[in-house]
């Protein structure tokens, strides 16, 4: 399966996002969808995941709130809503897809189960 992110920009704190991340495979409720961030010399971070077709979510703490994950399976796409940005949101955002191996929270916490990585997108928030 080939995974490919859009939608990263530079906005000012309080301004909102919406990364998109397409998945080649048409049966896109089989797969646990995850969206990380990475800073240079950081690990990866969970950001928010969603199971298949039960669409059960999680979002990190930092991000509860404002951040919100929602698929539509018609068009191959997993959302990635981002409000109220903040400047250490700021990160290259990645999307990934797997099959469902653990918990959605498990899922999150571990980028290596995810087995198809996009290329990422810059998020950049700043005044």
């Amino acid at each position: 399966v080939h995974v490919a992110e859009s939608g990263g920009g530079s906005v000012q704190p309080g301004e909102s996002l919406r990364l998109s991340c397409v998945i080649s495979d048409s049966t896109l409720d089989l797969y646990y969808i995850g969206w990380f961030r990475q800073l240079p010399g950081q690990e990866r971070e969970g950001v928010s995941c969603i199971s298949g077709s039960e669409d059960i979510t999680y979002y990190a703490d930092s991000v509860k709130g404002r951040f919100t994950i929602s698929r539509d399976n018609a068009k191959n796409t997993v959302y990635l809503q981002m409000n109220s940005l903040k400047p250490e949101d700021s990160a290259v955002y990645y999307c990934a897809a797997d099959g469902g191996w653990a918990t959605v929270q498990a899922m999150c916490g571990m980028s290596p189960l995810f087995g198809a990585w996009g290329q990422g997108t810059q998020v950049t928030v700043s005044s």
